[in-house]
């Protein structure tokens, strides 16, 4: 059993504890031809997918690189707007923090525009969040809508959506949104409309509560990003795979449920996060889990999907994939752990989700100083 351990934790307690020569020679080979391998086997190929390996079938993603290849450079050329426009729908009156978070995020990233849509009880207060933002108070939920109305006031909510759709980069579904089943249907018709306007989605929060009991909705749609957390990923994995989560077998799983729902992209939040490409982001990181680096993550994701996006249709031969929702994720990843990890340096077991957003703009600078 001491063997045994001493080889699974990188061969050192083997080394010092042993008393055969042979034996530890041994293991000094094997730690050799253990460093070569990791530096050298396929460099070539791993360059050029712009992934490096980690162990076993787990690939963790170049997510610096990824960054630096989809982050557009400041052009005084450019228009309002061309550096994204993103918009959230969600906000009621019990959640207007979560909405905030993922539309100044996307803000304090580099998106020019970011619009709220949420309900009328909500809209004051996260207006006066912030005056960066677009707010529309348009949802409605049943406690508001006679019975008789709510196929009128469904339209109504529809058609102002409608007139904005096509200015939108990405919309992030979902952060604040909560579960009245009229302002769900609402938004599932948001969903079906992105959808005939091949707009990207990103969906977080009580979204993902709304898609894992209607997986039409997002079913064979290669741009949507979904974002769960550790019990939405439960939920998920029992509704979709009808099993329970399996660790040992994490990425296979991701991948099962990826394919299953039929072509979305998958971003499972944890310790590393794991993306349905087989991608893993690891870097950086912070112990503290305040609530609401969620939805700085969406926010993220929808900036650097758009970017991407927009990157891919340009033919910038820097990128090697022609997935944006999976490029989005792990720059939206990495980016929201490094400044999860500035603030955590800085405030230690104090740090909320107000000192991560502040870190953002300092992260990306680091990364992709601007030229």
């Amino acid at each position: 059993m001491l063997i045994k351990h001493g080889i699974n934790s990188g061969f050192g307690a083997i080394y010092m504890l042993a008393s055969s020569p042979v034996l530890r020679r041994q293991q000094f080979l094997i730690r050799c031809l253990g460093d070569y391998s990791d530096q050298n086997t396929n460099t070539h190929q791993k360059r050029m997918q712009g992934i490096k390996f980690t162990s076993g079938a787990s690939l963790e993603a170049d997510a610096e690189n990824v960054l630096r290849a989809i982050t557009p450079t400041l052009d005084p050329n450019r228009h309002k707007g061309q550096a994204g426009k993103i918009a959230v729908i969600g906000g009621c009156r019990e959640y207007t923090g979560a909405p905030y978070f993922a539309a100044i995020s996307a803000l304090k990233i580099g998106a020019d525009l970011s619009h709220v849509f949420c309900t009328k009880d909500a809209a004051a207060v996260i207006k006066s969040y912030s005056p960066e933002l677009i707010v529309h108070p348009v949802l409605e939920e049943s406690y508001g809508v006679r019975d008789d109305e709510k196929r009128i006031i469904s339209g109504k909510v529809l058609a102002e959506v409608a007139k904005w759709m096509e200015r939108f980069d990405c919309l992030v579904i979902g952060p604040g949104l909560g579960r009245d089943p009229f302002l769900l249907d609402c938004v599932s018709k948001i969903i079906k409309l992105a959808r005939q306007s091949n707009v990207p989605i990103v969906i977080d929060g009580d979204g993902l509560f709304l898609v894992t009991n209607s997986l039409d909705l997002i079913s064979g749609y290669p741009l949507a990003v979904l974002t769960p957390n550790v019990n939405e990923y439960k939920r998920l994995v029992q509704k979709v795979l009808s099993c329970e989560v399996n660790d040992e077998e994490a990425h296979e799983q991701l991948l099962s449920l990826a394919k299953r729902i039929g072509g979305v992209t998958m971003l499972r939040k944890g310790k590393s996060d794991f993306i349905s490409d087989v991608k893993s982001v690891s870097i950086y990181g912070s112990p503290r889990r305040c609530g609401g680096q969620g939805d700085i993550l969406s926010g993220s994701v929808a900036v650097f999907l758009s970017w991407a996006r927009h990157a891919i249709r340009d033919g910038d031969s820097s990128i090697s994939s022609k997935n944006p929702a999976m490029l989005g994720s792990i720059a939206g990843s990495a980016l929201m752990r490094k400044a999860a990890s500035l603030a955590f340096d800085n405030k230690k077991r104090s740090t909320l989700t107000t000192d991560i957003i502040e870190y953002l703009g300092r992260s990306l600078e680091d990364i992709c100083p601007v030229r």
